[in-house]
């Protein structure tokens, strides 16, 4: 990482609990929201953060609802939102990304509020690889674009792919971010990935860029 900002190196991450959902086989019995127990529907639930223990928790719509008020439960549980944006006109270069100290080409960043601090995570063979921008750097990323002066802490994540020398940037749920970590290190084979772990992290990129509305710089007159 450049720069005289001192910041911390790159560490495998404490993954979330509720990441186990994304890495490992689906429970033959129906799930049920870890909140209230009601069974769960088929086709898809929402999910709730515990801020406390950084865990992801898979919830009914009821409870969704619930924890989706500002100050429920006194902020220890968030609902994950289902908002999607995308920055065609953002201004994150080489330099930016140097600066991050970002070594792939996939990585989400988010405000830990437990921690206090941004995190930057990197889906890994082995999990989430964790590092801490800079503040010189954040400050980059937050003149960079105006998605990572709106994200809510702890539930959404500002979500970047840099590839040929471009870099897509995207506001999506951090769920979305959490399971792209565990296919990568459910499927990761050899030095590149292989084919099944690349057809996922294209299926994730396809499903964010299908939903996010895409948000541009104002017109002057």
């Amino acid at each position: 990482m450049t720069g005289a900002s001192r910041t911390a190196s790159a560490r495998p991450a404490a993954a979330p609990r509720g990441l186990r959902r994304f890495t490992g086989p689906r429970p033959p019995r129906q799930e049920r929201c870890e909140l209230c127990t009601a069974p769960l529907a088929d086709g898809g639930h929402r999910h709730l953060v515990d801020t406390a223990n950084r865990a992801l928790a898979c919830t009914c719509t009821p409870c969704a609802l619930l924890f989706d008020r500002p100050g429920a439960a006194g902020g220890r549980f968030r609902t994950v939102p289902e908002r999607y944006l995308a920055d065609p006109d953002h201004g994150l270069d080489d330099s930016t990304w140097e600066a991050l100290g970002i070594p792939v080409g996939v990585a989400f960043l988010f405000r830990n509020s437990a921690l206090g601090r941004t995190v930057a995570l990197c889906p890994s063979p082995a999990g989430a690889t964790e590092s801490e921008p800079s503040p010189s750097a954040w400050r980059d990323v937050l003149r960079a674009t105006r998605l990572a002066g709106t994200l809510e802490p702890d539930v959404e994540a500002l979500l970047l792919r840099r590839t040929d020398g471009r870099t897509e940037c995207y506001l999506a749920p951090v769920d979305v971010c959490y399971e792209l970590v565990g296919l990568m290190r459910l499927h990761w084979r050899g030095f590149d990935g292989g084919q099944q772990a690349r057809a996922d992290l294209e299926s994730v990129f396809d499903r964010v860029r299908a939903r996010a509305r895409h948000v541009r710089k104002e017109r002057r007159p």
